[in-house]
């Protein structure tokens, strides 16, 4: 029987309930417990797959093609378990299924309502492919007392009255703000943010206190007396010097424990933490640093290549090394060239991330050019790789060479796919149709060539699966020039259809994925091309 933990958050947003969903599920792993984590955003977007970066941060993409929030990749980072299509669900995809099945005539003439169908749905997912979990985490987005989300703590609170007496737990994520000028913690909007939660019916079990400064006995014991849980069932969650160190902070004042002491467990396994104790030895006890520049168009909001980020993290521990990372805007390149030697001399590793749209393409080309010429290690991904390829081929005498994601091109080295192969047959996409949805995304294949540098970066591995998320790709007609030019392509989709990867021999580290390794890897399992990026870029700080 699975148990259910329902992850709420007051005062503020952005107070981390996704790294403290993911933490506790770690923890509740580390004991032998099977585990899940869901989240549930209450905005009416069907998915975040036709947000902005900038509104939302990046988009999470599964094996099996959900463009999710970004959360989801907190979730399988710290746990290991892949995210699923059915571990997202949002207001909008909700609402469209509702009213599409009232179009329909499903509901018989009944008039449809918030109660019971909305929540009846919610509850649905959340009850959904639970079988052979112990725990079933779920993670309700937003703050308490916002009008998009009343719904979501309706379902919520029929749960809890539908499960069994020991079967559901309210965890609520509140802020304990530290007020310099009295130089006192204020426990008043805590209590203020429960019984708003009470007032909608949930009563916490457990408060997670986020706060600056350690937490006095005699505040705790304040705050559970006026919101109604155990002294000891109040979690104080002060600033971590790293998320990879959470799980263990958390463990440490005892979150698991009162957790499981909450549904009636007393004789859990003790946490086999070995592997957090690894990792948070290699990321504070780093034997070499290393600074790489990332030279993207979505550089203000760091959010926007969050698992980029986490996944250059991961390839220093695996060379127990310091990343330190420079974000640089690719528009400053065309507006002035002596900034690209001024940006780029200094650094140890140039990676171009994936992104849309024009702005900042001549840039990125720019940065691919100088990685090329001063043998600097390079790593493109998605649009990285494309631009690489374009900046060949302008190498290679195609002066014109561009994509037609950019407008009409005479020479287009990159160009919109319209059908391709997949696990489930043909898939076609109209170029004028839908944006959400409708790019190659998930998990597909590739094949490697033999003897090849990323086949022996993928262990001499000869074919490797891969997430996607993008619309354009490699025009395989410019494959022969290219290759004449020292860019060789080493990786093809089964059918040898699709550019998947490319890689120069001749450069020191140079390789271009079509795919988003970035949303495989993890602190105690590194992906390869992280792992051997870094090594490259550790190898060229010794040089300079």
């Amino acid at each position: 029987m699975a148990r259910y933990i329902f992850i709420t958050g007051g005062v503020v947003s952005s107070l981390g309930k996704g790294l403290m969903a993911a933490s506790l599920a770690a923890l509740l792993q580390a004991r032998g417990y099977k585990v899940r984590i869901r989240k549930f955003d209450p905005y009416l977007n069907v998915d975040p797959g036709t947000m902005s970066p900038y509104q939302h941060g990046e988009v999470y993409v599964t094996d099996d093609g959900a463009e999710t929030d970004l959360d989801l990749g907190h979730y399988e980072r710290f746990t290991g378990v892949s995210a699923r299509q059915s571990d997202n669900i949002t207001s909008g995809r909700v609402y469209r299924d509702i009213i599409q099945r009232e179009r329909r005539g499903d509901y018989l003439g009944a008039t449809v309502q918030v109660i019971p169908h909305v929540t009846d749905e919610i509850k649905k997912f959340a009850l959904s492919d639970a079988d052979d979990l112990d725990f079933v985490l779920c993670e309700i987005g937003g703050t308490v007392g916002d009008i998009e989300s009343l719904p979501f703590m309706e379902a919520i609170r029929q749960l809890r009255n539908e499960l069994e007496p020991l079967q559901t737990l309210s965890v609520h994520v509140t802020l304990v703000p530290y007020i310099a000028a009295a130089g006192e913690l204020k426990t008043k909007p805590t209590q203020h943010s429960v019984r708003e939660l009470a007032s909608l019916g949930i009563k916490p079990d457990v408060l997670l206190c986020r706060m600056e400064h350690p937490l006095p006995e005699g505040e705790r014991r304040k705050i559970a007396q006026f919101c109604n849980v155990r002294a000891e069932a109040v979690i104080p969650a002060l600033d971590a010097p790293s998320i990879y160190s959470v799980p263990m902070q958390y463990h440490r004042e005892g979150l698991d424990e009162q957790v499981l002491k909450s549904f009636g467990i007393h004789d859990a396994p003790p946490p086999d933490l070995s592997r957090w104790d690894d990792v948070t030895d290699r990321y504070f006890n780093p034997e070499g640093e290393v600074t790489i520049g990332v030279v993207g168009k979505y550089v203000g909001l760091p959010d926007a290549y969050k698992s980029l980020n986490e996944a250059l993290v991961h390839g220093g521990l695996a060379n127990r090394t310091k990343v330190k990372i420079e974000w640089i805007d690719a528009e400053i390149f065309e507006q002035d060239d002596s900034e690209i030697a001024a940006q780029l001399e200094p650094l140890h590793g140039i990676l171009v991330p994936g992104g849309f749209g024009e702005r900042g393409s001549e840039g990125k080309i720019a940065s691919v050019r100088f990685a090329r010429e001063h043998s600097v290690p390079f790593f493109g991904i998605c649009l990285g790789m494309q631009m690489a390829c374009i900046e060949a081929a302008r190498s290679a005498g195609f002066e014109k060479a561009s994509s037609t994601e950019f407008g009409e091109t005479e020479q287009p080295v990159v160009g919109i796919i319209t059908e391709w192969m997949s696990q489930e047959g043909l898939q076609q996409r109209e170029s004028g149709g839908d944006l959400g949805g409708t790019m190659r995304l998930g998990a597909y294949d590739a094949s490697l060539a033999a003897n090849s540098h990323v086949s022996a970066i993928y262990g001499g591995a000869t074919t490797i699966s891969e997430r996607h998320r993008h619309r354009y790709e490699v025009n395989s007609a410019y494959i022969d020039a290219l290759e004449k030019q020292g860019l060789i392509f080493s990786g093809m989709s089964p059918d040898g259809l699709l550019p998947e990867i490319v890689e120069r021999p001749d450069h020191p580290w140079f390789v271009g994925v079509q795919f988003h390794p970035e949303l495989k890897s993890k602190p105690f399992d590194p992906h390869p091309l992280f792992a051997g990026f870094v090594a490259a870029a550790l190898a060229q700080s010794r040089l300079v």
